[in-house]
């Protein structure tokens, strides 16, 4: 933040030697502006206030106020026009829309890489999306083994498998440059390729009895969407409209209706409907017109030929952002600081008061979810990749070392938001869901903890090796 409050200073003493802006006043608001978005694309401060909200929320469950909350939470609305639309609960909104739009951030920045990013490549990609699947098969296989030889329920084996991707990287960069750049992007990829899988799980084992009239009407939106962008059309606008009601059409057809935001975000387009190097050109001709008309004695409100070139040019350059893009940038503050928060404080209502802690603690499902996310995330993610790597098949990314990966496998145990969400579909509102949500909130927690001491303790011990080497 510091480097961009820098550089805005920097360009507020350019910019009051230029005539572009002469008001003191509109430099300080872009200085405001920059370091408000410098604040809300921070991953450290959308994961704490993720966090808080669920602190929040196991404080008011444990109160009086946990009985008016819950009742609130269950309370129906309607969403719709007049009698065209769902019933859902306020708790049920929130899990299956507003999550949605979680999932569609997910989608649109797993498309990204897809496109321009580390998943172009196929064999570069392979290793994280490889071991995101031994990350997701080792923990399913402990809980299972944990809950069938204990006498438990092997049924939620889904619960420890995914990887909360805001709150994990939130962490992450807490650490700095103590974790390689290539770890940071081996890690994204993964944790991505994680909670699609994760999506997919819930897609096909979690869903309730299909209706086929509402699955016919969902797979017509798809192709309502498909021919959407088939027309080449670009306005955002009319994807959002068949996204929304694809989503409809989902939550009634027994398909989880999350699954709506990456199928919505796989149609938005990447490109822009204008050439770049045409854009130049008419850009440079707009900016000899713009010069002619004006006019500097006059006010900017008769400068009518001056106004409504700059409003073209502002409508034109609009249209050079690819509508992924334009979507991503519109709904990533709200779901970091909006949704998220929303789903842990709806999710985090951990009741314990009156509640025997021995039968939590030696609950199965709880000793599932715990050993399943602290030890079976990280074994199946390191393990994976050593035999990617041993094979030949793979390299570790440059400039990561095996530390680096043990510490993105420990790190892969933070589950939270995925992990809360599928032990709901799991258990309902019975005494398991709440021995799973304990163990997940325990577990992210440890994993969060050992991350970061496993990572600074290689870093000295590293540190100490040099300087003997030294010496």
């Amino acid at each position: 933040m510091r480097e961009v409050v820098s550089a805005m200073a920097q360009m507020e003493t350019t910019i009051r030697t230029e005539d572009i802006i002469g008001e003191p006043v509109i430099v300080r608001r872009l200085i405001r502006r920059a370091t408000i978005e410098s604040l809300t694309s921070n991953g450290s401060v959308a994961a704490a206030v993720m966090v808080a909200a669920a602190l929040a929320a196991i404080v008011v469950a444990n109160t009086d106020a946990y009985y008016p909350i819950h009742d609130l939470l269950e309370t129906p609305i309607w969403c719709g026009i007049g009698s065209i639309g769902v019933s859902i609960t306020i708790e049920g909104f929130i899990n299956d829309f507003l999550m949605a739009i979680f999932f569609l951030l997910v989608g649109v920045e797993l498309k990204y890489e897809l496109t321009v990013g580390v998943l172009t490549e196929p064999r570069q990609a392979a290793a994280p999306m490889l071991a995101a699947c031994g990350g997701v098969a080792c923990p399913a296989l402990i809980f299972f083994l944990v809950n069938t030889m204990g006498g438990g329920h092997p049924e939620g084996w889904a619960i420890p498998v995914a990887t909360d991707i805001a709150f994990a990287l939130g962490i992450m960069s807490l650490m700095g440059d103590k974790v390689a750049p290539a770890a940071k992007v081996f890690f994204s990829t993964l944790a991505i390729a994680d909670d699609v899988i994760g999506i997919l799980i819930i897609a096909l084992f979690y869903g309730q009895t299909p209706s086929l009239p509402w699955i016919v009407l969902s797979l017509a939106m798809v192709i309502v969407l498909a021919a959407i962008k088939r027309a080449k059309v670009y306005r955002t606008r009319w994807y959002l409209l068949a996204g929304l009601l694809l989503w409809a059409c989902m939550f009634r057809s027994g398909i989880h209706a999350t699954l709506a935001g990456v199928i919505l975000a796989f149609f938005l387009p990447d490109g822009s409907e204008l050439k770049l190097s045409e854009v130049m050109a008419w850009l440079h001709d707009q900016g000899s017109e713009m010069s002619r008309v004006y006019r500097d004695e006059e006010h900017v409100l008769g400068q009518h030929d001056f106004t409504s070139a700059a409003s073209r040019v502002e409508r034109v350059m609009h249209q050079v952002t690819p509508p992924l893009q334009r979507v991503e940038s519109a709904i990533s503050t709200p779901v970091n600081f909006l949704v998220l928060p929303l789903f842990a404080f709806a999710n985090a209502q951990l009741r314990i008061i009156g509640i025997d802690s021995s039968s939590l603690v030696c609950d199965p499902v709880a000793h599932g979810v715990f050993f399943g996310l602290v030890l079976g995330k990280p074994i199946g993610i390191v393990l994976v990749t050593w035999i990617l790597s041993k094979t030949g098949f793979a390299a570790l990314p440059e400039g990561a070392d095996w530390a680096q990966m043990c510490c993105v496998g420990i790190f892969g145990g933070i589950g939270f938001t995925m992990c809360i969400l599928i032990a709901g579909l799991s258990f309902g509102d019975g005494p398991e869901r709440l021995a799973a949500k304990c163990a997940i909130l325990l577990a992210s927690m440890t994993a969060s903890i050992l991350g970061i001491l496993f990572i600074t303790a290689m870093q000295y011990l590293q540190g100490k090796v040099r300087e003997s080497e030294r010496t």
